[in-house]
């Protein structure tokens, strides 16, 4: 494991959101959903693809608050530009989703 200094984690932009939009992403590769979250004030709503739908429900996701790292640049994703990362723990078979599980402000700083 790399040792990295606390200005560098200073650096990482992890927000709290809140999912607001679920859609199928039929063009992707790898089934996914395009998701909206909004991270309110300075940030605002943004987008992104997940590759979670082994695990959620469309319907389950919406209002769930979640951890974004939203000062990645933009990435293209098939015909999709991907603004933000929505953080999960990867297991052998699927993602699952950093969520709060009290409810907080959206665009709170992780610390």
């Amino acid at each position: 494991m790399k040792t990295i200094s606390w200005d560098d984690f200073e650096m990482i932009e992890l927000r709290s959101g809140t999912i607001t939009d679920v859609q199928d992403f039929p063009e992707a590769r790898n089934p996914a959903y395009k998701v909206w979250v909004d991270f309110w004030e300075e940030i605002w709503v943004k987008k992104t693809s997940a590759q979670i739908t082994r695990v959620y429900k469309k319907e389950e996701l919406l209002w769930k608050q979640i951890v974004g790292v939203v000062n990645f640049p933009p990435k293209q994703i098939g015909n999709f530009m991907s603004e933000f990362l929505l953080t999960g723990f990867h297991t052998d078979k699927w993602v699952v989703l950093t969520s709060v599980d009290k409810e907080v402000k959206n665009g709170l700083k992780l610390l």
